[in-house]
């Protein structure tokens, strides 16, 4: 465990955000590799043989590589346990899992550059848009039922570290973040932390210099 882990990274992935934050929180230094989806770079001939779904983020860690953002952050909460991501009762990590889960799989697929590609390139906002809009209508009711200072309880779990890009993606796109309290107050809350704030799309030496000013 003594190499230091390399990130293949976009600035703009939400899901390469996650575990940004997760590598940030754990204190786990990381070498960086950018991969420009915009370019198509995911789908070079030598990146696809170590991760054949064509998909940021990847981390080479231990010898292995791991692709998909769930599976590197449960790796890193088994195998680097400081400064755990998980709550310590089944009931909490229930709820942090469906938060990561809702977001996951329920939204962010749906709105990601793929699926957005299908659409014309004037109705793509409008489209992440109401994805994002639909998905938090339910996010915004479990979170009001979990939530402390964070998306679950007063700790940070792995839950905000999904809450957290999906908001900004959800700002990107003009999504009316009033219309969920909760969800925007913890994001407040989490946007006080460098460790999430170092890991934002817009703190990233990849990002464009034009776009690099926060939302």
């Amino acid at each position: 465990m003594s190499e230091t882990p390399t990130l293949y990274t976009f600035f703009n992935s939400g899901p390469t955000a996650r575990v940004r934050i997760a590598l940030n929180w754990k204190q786990i230094k990381y070498t960086p590799f950018f991969i420009d989806l915009l370019k198509n770079e995911q789908n070079g001939k030598e990146y696809l043989e170590k991760n054949p779904g064509h998909t940021v983020p990847m981390l080479s860690i231990d010898n292995i590589d791991i692709a998909e953002s769930t599976a590197i952050i449960e790796y890193l909460e088994e195998t680097r346990p400081q400064n755990p991501l998980l709550p310590k009762l089944p009931a909490d990590r229930a709820n942090v899992r469906r938060i990561m889960n809702m977001i996951a799989c329920g939204i962010q697929p749906l709105q990601n550059l793929p699926q957005l590609a299908l659409f014309p390139p004037e109705k793509r906002s409008e489209r992440a848009r109401t994805v994002i809009s639909n998905g938090f209508d339910s996010l915004e009711k479990v979170v009001a039922k979990t939530a402390g200072k964070y998306s679950v309880g007063d700790s940070v779990t792995a839950a905000d570290l999904y809450l957290y890009p999906m908001y900004h993606t959800a700002q990107k796109h003009l999504v009316i973040t009033n219309n969920y309290p909760t969800i925007k107050r913890v994001f407040e809350e989490l946007d006080k932390l460098e460790h999430f704030t170092k890991a934002a799309w817009y703190n990233q030496p990849d990002c464009p210099e034009e776009l690099k000013t926060k939302n």
